[in-house]
């Protein structure tokens, strides 16, 4: 497939709320003004990742802090990216994800994953054999429950008998939901599925994975349907110069990723073979994008393009990045991109 840049891709926001090396309510406080930032500038979503017993995610319980999110903003939808299911009973989830649709008014965009790192569900008394299987049947739960009704099901891991269901989401027939993954094999479910699609990696590889999504679409879906979000996610920083944007980047990449090996050192766990060890390194992979508005602007609409992508996932926020730096990201990210597109 040739590449074609959507003539107007959509900007959102993820986050891993990773340690910043201050009490969590003092960077929470901050990512609300971050949030309510995004919101003026017309960012699409906040989209938050879910980690436990790690400094590399303080947003435990992300539905709670998006809830804080939601009532801070006015068009900005909010979602988990992803909503550990593994980790939940699925009539729980169900209820999360009503509440804080209700809560929003109708702005919730739902990720959905099993977990990537298996120390952290082993602290829940989890084994890698059975996160698949709870997986599925929370998933096929969770789906089935936002169809409203009683809810009836037996699997090995789960039974719910006659349940009522008296809480439903705004959204009908139910929030977009989300699939993070670098699989191709992973996109043709979420194609089949109506799922939208977030990406991280180099752009050459995620348009193996884009490619796939629409290849599986084509074959299940009806073509007049509007094409889902298909993210690529991407470090940001913009500086007044390059030296400055670096200068800036490499220390808050650091802390970023002394926080994502904790549990990997922890627990004498091998950290992932692609994972950069430096910024330059981040860079040349393309986690991470640093330097002037023009070349940060140049080098992810061309990534977008390469990746066939239609959605870019931005990370303004990360390791102990200060606020006034993810701000000024974000509104330099709006006046040289986003708008070029209005």
């Amino acid at each position: 497939m040739k590449n074609v840049l959507p003539s107007k891709p959509t900007f959102g926001i993820f986050d891993h709320l990773d340690e910043d090396g201050r009490d969590i309510g003092l960077q929470c406080a901050d990512r609300l003004k971050l949030a309510e930032a995004c919101d003026h500038l017309g960012f699409y979503a906040y989209h938050l990742a879910e980690h436990h017993c790690t400094p590399h995610g303080r947003g435990v319980s992300p539905n709670l802090f998006l809830s804080s999110v939601a009532q801070r903003t006015r068009q900005l939808r909010v979602g988990p990216l992803v909503m550990l299911l593994t980790l939940y009973h699925p009539l729980r989830a169900f209820e999360e994800i009503c509440m804080l649709d209700r809560l929003s008014g109708g702005r919730v965009e739902l990720g959905i994953g099993r977990g990537s790192l298996s120390a952290e569900l082993g602290y829940f008394g989890i084994g890698a054999d059975a996160v698949p299987g709870r997986y599925s049947e929370a998933s096929e739960i969770v789906i089935a429950a936002l169809k409203g009704g009683k809810l009836s099901y037996r699997g090995r891991h789960f039974e719910l008998n006659s349940v009522p269901l008296t809480l439903r989401p705004r959204q009908r027939p139910r929030p977009p939901t989300w699939v993070a993954t670098n699989r191709p094999e992973s996109a043709g479910w979420a194609a089949a599925n109506g799922a939208n699609l977030a990406c991280v990696g180099h752009s050459s590889s995620v348009r193996k994975v884009t490619d796939a999504f629409r290849a599986k679409r084509e074959e299940t879906t009806d073509k007049g349907n509007p094409l889902p979000l298909l993210g690529l996610l991407r470090m940001i920083v913009i500086g007044r110069s390059d030296t400055h944007a670096y200068s800036i980047a490499a220390p808050a990449y650091e802390t970023w990723l002394k926080s994502f090996k904790f549990l990997y050192d922890l627990n004498g766990i091998p950290t992932p073979p692609n994972l950069p060890l430096t910024l330059e390194a981040a860079i040349e992979s393309e986690l991470c994008i640093a330097g002037t508005a023009a070349f940060v602007r140049d080098a992810l609409l061309g990534q977008l393009e390469v990746a066939g992508a239609n959605y870019l996932l931005c990370q303004l926020a990360f390791g102990d990045l200060p606020l006034e730096a993810s701000l000024y990201t974000a509104v330099t990210i709006h006046s040289e991109i986003m708008t070029r597109f209005d």
